[in-house]
């Protein structure tokens, strides 16, 4: 894909910018794997380019930017390296909170928080409190997460009001199941980038993608930068979203 010029640049004013993006974030441990580094050596680089993407998505308005920071699935990895990314996460949520929160990010840390210890929660849950009332961007970082974990924790919370008899099963819909997925506060996904060079979701917000466009790129995740992340807003404001219609239908 062409390197976006100055002028290019300069008119991303007049591009469909995507109000909530998602990114799997891929590619740390082979990037360490070709400087002759551990696989943690990666996840420690890669933190520079979560910086650069929420300073990305803050500048062009993004309403929401959920990063994919740990699967459900993640738990199978050495452990060694889920010891590393654990630490790695306790330290970023005490190093930047404090940053997000004086430009108006709004943190969320979208998963099942039952499997992390309590000194992690505590971080997590004091990181959400004190930017909860930010607008700037809704940050959502998904940490023990799996989209069929998501769905299933809203079929059971539907489940449970149809059993106490608050709830009718014809009253069951799209909306109404929606209400209660992890991110019912967020506006629908438009975008969702892999990192990486694998073209699959790996179980991310299988709910939220059914109408999202999908950008994968070569680019490991420590050199996607501002450039890169612009390339895929480029690249989805070129495109045409029917949503089931037919072009003449859309304008």
């Amino acid at each position: 894909m062409e390197t976006l010029s100055k002028e290019d640049s300069a008119s991303v004013t007049t591009l469909k910018l995507p109000e909530h993006v998602a990114i799997i974030m891929d590619g740390n441990g082979r990037w360490a794997k070709q400087k002759g580094k551990l696989r943690t050596f990666g996840h420690k680089a890669g933190v520079e380019a979560v910086r650069a993407s929420v300073r990305f998505a803050r500048r062009h308005k993004i309403t929401a930017l959920t990063l994919f920071a740990f699967s459900s699935e993640n738990w199978n990895r050495p452990q060694d390296e889920v010891s590393v990314l654990m630490e790695l996460f306790k330290l970023v949520l005490t190093s930047e909170v404090k940053r997000l929160h004086k430009n108006g990010v709004r943190l969320r840390v979208i998963g099942d928080l039952s499997a992390f210890d309590d000194k992690l929660v505590k971080k997590i849950k004091a990181a959400e409190a004190l930017t909860k009332h930010n607008t700037e961007l809704h940050l959502n970082i998904a940490a023990n997460y799996g989209g069929r974990w998501d769905i299933v924790t809203a079929a059971k919370a539907l489940a449970q009001q149809v059993s106490e008899g608050t709830l009718s099963v014809d009253a069951i819909n799209e909306t109404s199941f929606d209400a209660h997925t992890a991110f019912v506060d967020c506006p629908a996904l438009d975008l969702m980038i892999r990192t990486g060079g694998e073209q699959r979701i790996s179980n991310f917000l299988l709910w939220q993608c059914a109408y999202s466009e999908f950008y994968f790129t070569d680019t490991l995740w420590p050199d996607f930068n501002e450039d890169k992340f612009m390339e895929a807003v480029v690249d989805f404001s070129e495109r045409q979203r029917r949503f089931g219609k037919i072009s003449e239908q859309v304008s």
